[in-house]
């Protein structure tokens, strides 16, 4: 009796199965176990920083080991240069990631416009809402999550403590990049905070625009006519990224006591910095890694906030400038540089 073809496919398909699973029950026996694949991430930022070892130590906290279990693709806009976004990020796509680290609004946005299924995380990004990078800082409900560096009133407590070391200042002067606050560090809600702090402290906020490196000796210049008394830099990523140096220049030769947002500037030789300890905010984003690799959707994490910051003095440059820093203002210091 002719057999059914169909009976002899099944028959077929029945033993190469049998086969496969003997075959693996062989390797198990012997101790060869199918080698796991290791989660391949993405991580896109201006340049690198000292608080990326912060990601890296998160990380390692969590049993991740560069090279071992994870594998990290970073990359960086040459030389600060932000139009570079899109290329980098459609290169990054293109390498089978598993998630995506970005460091900066700029870099975010562009990540977020390539992409809506890779996992996003954001770090020192200011105002996510307002950036349209999530809906909802508390149920992202997209592609998209992270860590903000926005703290409610941070803007308002750099003038204040400036105020404080400097306390018969009346003119202050503000340079930032005034025209592209969506996308810089400060954004308009951090520059609104420094505008009331300084009504609230009978201070006279005088506003200089700088878009970039090459602007910076015209609104110096201007300041030295309007006879300020201090100066407050208002934090942008995208404009001040290789200027730190040329900006503190600037400031001492002009014999201003300055304020900024982070501790690069005081070892740069600025008087004070404070802002956000951005080295603990990229700790942080190491255990959103964490979750999405093991199934969490980032629609499902809260945006975060930063949980701890720097108060940085340059007694040095205090003392070049003939300036006594009141031991009331030492004591709030999280590190003094002698």
């Amino acid at each position: 009796m002719a057999r059914d073809p169909v009976t002899r496919l099944g028959r077929r398909h029945f033993l190469q199965g049998s086969l496969a699973l003997a075959g693996l029950g062989l390797l198990a026996g012997c101790g060869v176990v199918p080698a796991k694949r290791v989660p391949r991430i993405g991580y896109l930022g201006l340049a690198p920083v000292h608080f990326d070892d912060g990601f890296r130590e998160g990380l390692r906290d969590l049993g991740y080991i560069e090279g071992e279990n994870i594998s990290i693709e970073w990359r960086w806009a040459e030389g600060g240069r932000v139009e570079r976004f899109p290329d980098v990020v459609d290169e990054l796509l293109s390498l089978d990631l598993d998630l995506l680290v970005t460091r900066t609004t700029v870099a975010s946005l562009a990540a977020r416009r390539a992409t809506s299924e890779l996992p996003i995380v954001f770090s020192t990004v200011t105002s996510p809402l307002n950036a349209g990078l999530v809906t909802n800082l508390g149920r992202p409900e997209a592609n998209v999550t992270g860590v903000s560096n926005s703290v409610q009133g941070i803007g308002g407590k750099r003038l204040q403590l400036l105020k404080e070391v400097v306390p018969g200042a009346t003119r202050v002067a503000a340079l930032g990049d005034f025209r592209n606050l969506t996308l810089n560090a400060s954004g308009p809600l951090g520059l609104q905070e420094v505008q009331d702090a300084a009504r609230n402290l009978g201070v006279d906020l005088l506003q200089h625009h700088a878009a970039g490196p090459d602007d910076f000796d015209g609104p110096f210049a201007a300041m030295n006519a309007e006879q300020a008394e201090a100066l407050l830099v208002v934090p942008s990523a995208t404009v001040y990224l290789n200027a730190r140096a040329h900006i503190v220049g600037l400031a001492n030769q002009a014999r201003l006591p300055s304020m900024f947002e982070a501790r690069e500037w005081t070892e740069a030789g600025g008087l004070l910095a404070y802002g956000v300890d951005l080295y603990n905010v990229n700790r942080q984003v190491a255990t959103y890694v964490d979750k999405i690799l093991k199934g969490a959707r980032p629609a499902d994490l809260p945006v975060e906030q930063p949980t701890s910051f720097d108060f940085v003095i340059n007694l040095k440059t205090a003392n070049a400038l003939g300036i006594t820093i009141p031991q009331s203002v030492l004591q709030q210091a999280t590190e003094i540089i002698r």
